[in-house]
């Protein structure tokens, strides 16, 4: 069988879901095994072993963790030769992206980004050109990276836990690497990270200003709220909200447009969601092309008695 190398990169208390869907994929291609960026603690390392993972590899200096993307890639592709794997998973943020490109670089291997399929193969599934096209790829070199967006496989029951063993990987930092000079706790919102919720309600210019109904019907569906570009850059919500082309890519089985015009570059990030609802005033507005279900009418009278309904029915 093939050796699949899934690369995580901060490690929590616990496995994320979206950790859950790389490590269940893995498992599903191959013997799979574990890159971990940076120290684990014994709880983690159990949940990578009830996937059938025998050892995982981390860098033999703490130092890789302060280091910006350089660094980890020089560990990661050290860890691919180590481990003789000819897949690598990573996961489908900016970073991973860019780490993935940079293996790529280092290995002579090809890269396929925004995966949200994959088939006999190793055939993969991607939105390509800013999402105005969905193709089918292959990697034709030894080695095939591929970064997979959340929510686009399913995140099997893990089985009985057990400890990996640890292989150190010696790495040589590049001395020009960008340097983590200071960290700050971003304050927990209790809602979904945007790029593993199940649920996403953005919003867009017509919400001016007050994404509190948005808020509301989020939480009701234990979803995340997101944002266009045009919202970030007016101030309304933070920028780690903006969804699209410049923004995140989500992939989640629900998402809602609240007030988004539905311009090319917002679709880049979200039209391989499962299942898009549209709400907006204008009835031509080029969301409505991708939406599966569109309510034309106010935001401010649709989306309180939406909420209403769901925390009625209990769902």
């Amino acid at each position: 069988m093939s050796t699949v190398l899934v690369f995580l990169d901060h490690p929590g208390a616990s496995l994320a879901k979206s950790e859950r869907e790389l490590l269940s994929l893995g498992a599903s291609l191959g013997d799979v095994a574990v890159a971990l960026a940076e120290t684990a603690g014994q709880a983690y390392l159990d949940g990578v072993g009830s996937y059938g993972v025998q050892e995982y590899y981390r860098p033999d200096s703490a130092a890789v963790a302060e280091v910006l993307v350089a660094g980890k890639a020089a560990f990661l592709a050290e860890a691919v030769r180590t481990s003789g794997a000819s897949i690598v998973l990573l996961g489908n943020s900016y970073e991973a992206k860019e780490i993935a490109a940079r293996v790529g670089i280092r290995l002579e291997a090809g890269v396929i980004t925004d995966v949200v399929g994959l088939e006999s193969g190793l055939v993969a599934t991607k939105a390509d050109f800013a999402g105005s096209y969905t193709v089918n790829c292959r990697v034709t070199t030894d080695v095939a990276i591929l970064t997979v967006k959340p929510n686009s496989f399913e995140a099997v029951e893990a089985g009985t836990p057990s400890s990996p063993r640890e292989v150190p990987i010696p790495v040589e930092l590049p001395s020009s690497a960008a340097r983590i000079t200071g960290r700050a706790e971003k304050p927990a919102s209790g809602r979904p990270e945007l790029t593993e919720a199940r649920v996403i309600v953005a919003g867009g210019r017509g919400v001016d200003g007050n994404f509190g109904p948005l808020e509301e019907l989020a939480d009701a569906l234990g979803g995340a709220v997101g944002a266009s570009r045009a919202a970030t850059d007016a101030g309304w919500i933070e920028h780690s909200a903006q969804i699209g082309q410049t923004g995140k890519t989500v992939s989640p089985q629900l998402y809602v447009s609240v007030g988004i015009s539905g311009a090319i570059q917002q679709k880049a990030g979200m039209q391989t969601s499962k299942v898009i609802v549209a709400i907006n005033k204008d009835a031509d507005s080029p969301v409505f092309e991708i939406a599966d279900f569109g309510i034309v009418g106010d935001l401010f009278t649709v989306l309180p008695q939406a909420t209403e309904e769901i925390r009625k029915r209990g769902l």
